[in-house]
């Protein structure tokens, strides 16, 4: 009896020193981000989030308190925004906490033929996808460092490991998105951080009509699309335990095999003629 106690009293513990984890997700009012915010929460993680819409950080925040007993905060923030890395870690720093878990989710993507996009509109693009994730990255990682445990979570695309015609941009920026997480994870093996980068393919997220699809395109991509709930799980799994680099789902597992194993130039034409069927 004695033994059950002490076992009990020590989950207890662990539960209570849990509760003490902080994860910080941008983008984490939907979509995917606002998926791994939840399974988190499930896992005993309180949650930071940050995105620019503040109706839905209002509505998750309070789901999540009510559902997982976690404690939320949210920050209201354009993450296109050149220098709002600084704002962010100021506002971390106010509540006095240390986070754990880095998750950079926020990222869009703009389709259609290169010279036919408005370069404001790229270069906004490219600021949140590649820039933000660094300079965010940057500025907590010397916090990360300090912890006994903790884990960066970066959010890429199935885009990264092939140039695509129509979404040349995008798939750069996810690109840049793998190989930053790749040669960080090797940067810091000697430290208590562990880089991740999960790579989705289509996902039921407002992702496609922001990518500018056409209506027969979001008919088409929601034959093969993951659910967000479904690529949380297996990124949140990935991120705890240590993985560098997961492909989300098994047809998204078989075209990226395809995209290393046949040649490049094919694998384009390919992917120009399906973006091309999607955009018209």
């Amino acid at each position: 009896m004695q033994n059950i106690n002490l076992f009990t009293e020590l989950i207890e513990y662990l539960h209570r020193f849990k509760n003490m984890a902080y994860v910080l997700i941008t983008g984490g009012g939907k979509g995917i981000g606002k998926a791994i915010a939840i399974e988190l929460a499930s896992r005993g993680y309180n949650v930071l989030l940050v995105a620019r819409t503040e109706d839905d950080l209002i509505k998750l925040c309070n789901k999540i308190e009510t559902t997982y007993s976690v404690k939320t905060q949210y920050f209201k923030a354009d993450l296109s925004v050149k220098g709002i890395e600084n704002d962010i870690f100021r506002w971390v720093q106010s509540l006095n906490i240390e986070i754990e878990i880095l998750v950079n989710n926020a990222g869009y993507g703009l389709s259609g033929n290169f010279e036919s996009q408005r370069l404001d509109d790229l270069k906004n693009m490219m600021q949140l996808n590649m820039i933000t994730l660094t300079a965010i990255t940057y500025a907590f990682l010397p916090q990360l460092k300090k912890q006994e445990k903790s884990f960066i979570l970066n959010i890429a695309s199935t885009a990264a490991y092939q140039a695509i015609p129509g979404l040349s941009v995008y798939a750069a920026t996810k690109s840049f998105v793998l190989s930053f997480s790749r040669g960080l994870k090797v940067e810091l093996i000697n430290s208590s951080v562990s880089v991740t980068c999960i790579l989705p393919g289509p996902t039921n997220t407002a992702f496609m009509e922001r990518a500018s699809l056409s209506k027969r395109g979001l008919e088409l991509t929601k034959k093969v699309h993951m659910q967000p709930e479904n690529v949380a799980k297996i990124a949140v799994h990935a991120l705890l335990t240590g993985k560098a680099e997961v492909v989300s789902g098994l047809k998204n597992k078989l075209t990226s095999f395809l995209s290393w194993l046949l040649p490049k130039s094919l694998i384009e034409r390919i992917a120009g003629k399906l973006i091309r069927n999607v955009l018209h």
